[in-house]
């Protein structure tokens, strides 16, 4: 099927108060989603009125400071340059992802509801945590339950594949998904541990180990 995406801008206008610009650290990296891109230069300008200095990364998807959950390239870019990040944008999914990748502090502002705050540490660790938790339960798994999406993007059948030929030692199931819905992971009580092949940020939902954590003990 052919898909056609059209990004959907917000056309306001987005400031940042003074209170908050000088909450900041002196060096900061600008990162946002799809829908705030078009403020970037704007926001840029206004932190930088201030005397501090505004680092905007190269991202994989093709304009400068764009996050999704699965790529925050354009954080990573300017990680070494940096003190904190600003996110623009609405939520905490797309700014944790910044947070696990590069363990800055990440300031957030939300255009929408004109809210400032700053994301917790704390969550960052008991994510850190429960995926420890994960991989220690992998390894000690007989049986294991891998999944994989069929999604464009995401469809790493032949990874998935080659983990069951190494691990030998285990009993390997492939689970083959489009939508994956997570309530029928409950169906398969038998599997001590499920790894997850598809969008990395899914162990956030349910407890599963990713393949690139493995791939990377493994090699």
């Amino acid at each position: 099927m052919k898909t056609l995406f059209i990004p959907a801008r917000f056309i306001g206008k987005v400031r940042l108060k003074k209170s908050m610009i000088d909450k900041l650290p002196m060096s900061v990296g600008l990162v946002s989603t799809t829908q705030f891109l078009g403020s970037i230069s704007s926001i840029k300008k206004q932190i930088e009125d201030s005397g501090r200095r505004v680092f905007v990364g190269d991202s994989l998807q093709g304009s400068k400071g764009h996050i999704l959950g699965c790529d925050v390239s354009s954080a990573k870019a300017v990680d070494s340059e940096i003190n904190a990040f600003l996110y623009i944008g609405s939520g905490e999914f797309h700014p944790r992802g910044v947070a696990l990748e590069t363990e800055r502090d990440i300031f957030m502002f939300n255009p929408i509801t004109n809210r400032f705050t700053r994301l917790d540490k704390n969550e960052i660790k008991k994510y850190k945590m429960r995926k420890k938790s994960a991989y220690l339960r992998f390894l000690s798994a007989k049986s294991i339950g891998i999944i994989v999406s069929t999604k464009q993007g995401q469809n790493n059948l032949l990874r998935a594949l080659e983990l069951r030929k190494r691990l030998k030692e285990k009993n390997s199931y492939i689970f083959i998904f489009d939508t994956i819905d997570f309530r029928e992971l409950e169906n398969f009580p038998f599997i001590d541990a499920w790894v997850n092949t598809a969008c990395p940020r899914i162990d956030e939902d349910i407890d599963c180990v990713t393949l690139s954590d493995i791939e990377a003990q493994i090699r």
